[in-house]
């Protein structure tokens, strides 16, 4: 049971939860965020100091410089580095916050953004786009030029999520268990229709296909960081504004009612608001997996189940995260790069079977 007017003495997963971690969790991931943004500006083939660092972003506002800096850092730093950067921590705090909500809506840890069939509903239409982009879409892609394949994503996104709510309900609500089987069965559907598309695509589709469902941030531009910008940041900001309700939601969809909350509505909000977030974050950087279930998670065991606390930690959890994880997918195999969904699946894998081992002992 959920206690709001004493959030820090509950306990999670068998962990009790300490007043002095849930004050100190959000400053220590904003200190986390810094070193990662700094990190990964700083590191790399053209590297780039602090100082010189801080030299580029004065000279830039038109403010005398401390410390001269080459011409090559100045391009690297603002056209490549930066908004790299900012699509990372973007694309990490969407992430990461959807995957807080959707948790907080099923009630269950272990849930995650792709059991509503936001992920796979963007990567269909993703390949469907690669492979019979040219013959069906010849007048759009002419139009939409390199944004083509990001919008067919974000709508694939939309359609699959609209489908799974319209399922979902029973008697004009929707109704969370069967939202969850309406999920898995489109996701195998999305799944099955890809491997057909798959199955018949060029060599050089299939390479597409693959470092699509991969995820990388290799394409990141200030146009697609501004394209993004609205639709992660406006979620961002108004889905703490539900943490209580999320809060009541805990103690069951009757008790939540009772006690003035509009579960009916609460569940469209989350839902139209999380597939913002994972829709665009799928448009923008392909297919980046387990930071919806791995940064929530954690966020959890350290400063308990409180989703005002939680849903504003694992947005700087997981911008932090991502941006390390960007980092080290540029820096590892150079002058290659690794794919940055290869790196939190490596990470989220271990992280997630631990999950389901402490599951297994409280059911024990």
């Amino acid at each position: 049971m959920i206690v709001l007017e004493r959030p820090t003495q509950r306990a999670t997963a068998g962990i009790p939860i300490r007043p002095e971690r849930a004050f100190w969790l959000i400053p220590l991931l904003v200190l986390l965020l810094v070193f990662a943004v700094i990190t990964a500006i700083c590191v790399g083939a053209v590297s780039i100091s602090p100082p010189q660092l801080l030299s580029i972003l004065l000279k830039s506002l038109g403010l005398p410089v401390g410390q001269s800096v080459e011409p090559q850092q100045e391009a690297v730093l603002l056209a490549i580095r930066l908004p790299r950067v900012c699509l990372g921590m973007l694309l990490g705090a969407g992430l990461s916050m959807a995957g807080g909500a959707i948790q907080g809506l099923f009630r269950n840890p272990l849930a995650d953004p792709a059991l509503l069939g936001i992920s796979s509903g963007a990567s269909l239409f993703a390949v469907v786009t690669i492979t019979l982009g040219s013959s069906l879409f010849g007048g759009i892609s002419a139009w939409l030029g390199l944004y083509t394949m990001s919008l067919m994503a974000f709508a694939g996104a939309f359609l699959t999520t609209g489908l799974v709510f319209y399922l979902s309900r029973v008697a004009g609500k929707p109704v969370v268990t069967t939202m969850l089987l309406a999920g898995i069965a489109i996701n195998a559907l999305a799944n099955a229709l890809m491997g057909l598309m798959i199955a018949t695509a060029t060599d050089v589709q299939l390479r597409t296909v693959t470092f699509w469902n991969l995820g990388s941030l290799g394409g990141a531009t200030w146009e697609v960081v501004l394209v993004v910008l609205p639709l992660i940041a406006v979620p961002l900001l108004l889905l703490p504004r539900w943490g209580k309700s999320l809060n009541l939601l805990a103690l069951g969809e009757s008790q939540a009612t009772h006690l003035g909350v509009n579960v009916v509505a609460l569940k469209r909000q989350l839902i139209v608001l999380t597939t913002l977030l994972v829709g665009a974050s799928v448009a923008a950087a392909g297919i980046i997996g387990f930071m919806g279930l791995l940064i929530p998670h954690m966020v959890r065991l350290i400063a308990g189940p409180d989703h005002r606390r939680l849903l504003i930690g694992s947005a700087i959890g997981g911008a932090a995260v991502l941006t390390l994880a960007d980092t080290l997918a540029r820096t590892l195999v150079a002058p290659a790069e690794l794919p940055i969904g290869i790196l939190t699946a490596l990470l989220g894998t271990p992280v997630f079977l631990w999950i389901l081992m402490k599951e297994k002992a409280k059911v024990g």
